[in-house]
């Protein structure tokens, strides 16, 4: 971990400057309309985002240009850019030293990235909480300003936009439910795309992935004690954004609800709904593209539910947070009224 803050702050230091030498045009460039997928954890925003990003007309930010934003000379001159490369060996290692996070999380060097390894760059960034258990920190984040790291998630984006300015933004994370006030304040056109599951189906496939990520960075907890965290977790977050639209009707039509047993048995009927939202042309080359990855993607069908959350002793605690968070929702929301009961 030492060596990934290190790493962090030195490309940190670096931008900076570059930023400075690029300052007149990146204050030119401007961010519109960006669209950001967040909500539950888990609940298809990585698939959504993958099919909004095929096309053309879209832009990602792509694991290998966030690891690594600064170009060198080399890969200006060279027809490859080296920086995919680094990204490639970077992410092989990843999956030698975590071989069960490519089941539930594939992350290649060319795919789109969540926003928060661009938070990364700010120490104010969910990838702490994920791979590290500091609870002090966490407690930090939440309660903290997270302002800085929209800011400079705009910079970030406007310096990546100088080489290919004529697109637009589809920026993902489930983070961004904590920081709304903040991401539309820096973003003030921005959309929001939230996607709904299950919270039980969620809370599974959460569980999945922290016992394919624990072990690298600190040492695998107690099963019961791990789903009890990860319950209070989705409903912290599940009240962060519901508590949000609630107190902000003015943004209610910035707002995109998105449900995961729709998007994955129709991915591109969901993703035309959403270009009639955006009032947005959906183009017949994007069309194809978007629907020869759904196509591909039979692993989000039929997925395996992992084991019983009976087994890991956390049903009674979860029921009882899910009611307790769950008693001022609207009843118009099937996602938060339609629970299948607990047996």
């Amino acid at each position: 971990m030492g060596v990934h803050l290190r790493g962090l702050l030195e490309t940190r230091l670096r931008l900076t400057q570059a930023w400075r030498e690029h300052l007149e045009a990146m204050d030119k460039t401007l961010i519109e309309r960006p669209v950001f997928i967040t909500g539950m954890p888990r609940s298809g925003s990585t698939f959504l985002h993958e099919l909004m990003a095929e096309d053309p007309e879209n832009r990602a930010p792509r694991v290998w240009e966030v690891m690594f934003p600064i170009p060198t000379r080399k890969d200006r001159r060279s027809s490859v850019d080296f920086r995919i490369r680094k990204a490639e060996a970077r992410l092989w290692w990843f999956r030698r030293l975590a071989p069960l996070a490519d089941a539930v999380y594939p992350m290649r060097a060319s795919t789109p990235h969540e926003c928060v390894g661009i938070h990364s760059y700010t120490m104010l960034s969910e990838e702490f909480v994920i791979t590290c258990r500091i609870p002090a920190y966490e407690a930090f984040l939440r309660e903290g300003n997270l302002g800085p790291a929209y800011a400079w998630q705009k910079r970030f984006l406007q310096y990546l936009q100088l080489s290919d300015p004529h697109k637009n933004w589809i920026l993902k994370s489930p983070e961004h439910v904590y920081g709304l006030d903040h991401l539309l304040s820096v973003f003030p056109d921005a959309v929001v795309i939230q996607t709904h599951r299950n919270p039980l189906d969620v809370l599974r496939s959460s569980l999945r992935l922290n016992e394919a990520l624990e072990g690298m960075f600190a040492y695998p907890s107690d099963q019961a004690q791990t789903g009890i965290r990860e319950a209070k977790s989705l409903i912290d977050s599940m009240d962060a954004i519901r508590s949000f639209r609630e107190a902000h009707p003015e943004f209610a039509g910035r707002f995109i609800d998105v449900h995961y047993n729709e998007l994955v048995s129709h991915p591109f009927e969901v993703v035309r709904q959403i270009y009639r939202r955006l009032d947005r042309p959906l183009l017949e080359p994007a069309s194809e593209r978007i629907q020869r990855l759904a196509a591909g993607r039979s692993r989000y069908k039929g997925r395996h539910r992992g084991q019983p959350l009976a087994n890991l002793g956390i049903d009674a605690v979860f029921e009882s947070q899910r009611l307790a968070a769950c008693s001022q929702c609207k009843v118009s929301d099937p996602d938060f009224s339609s629970f299948p009961q607990q047996g």
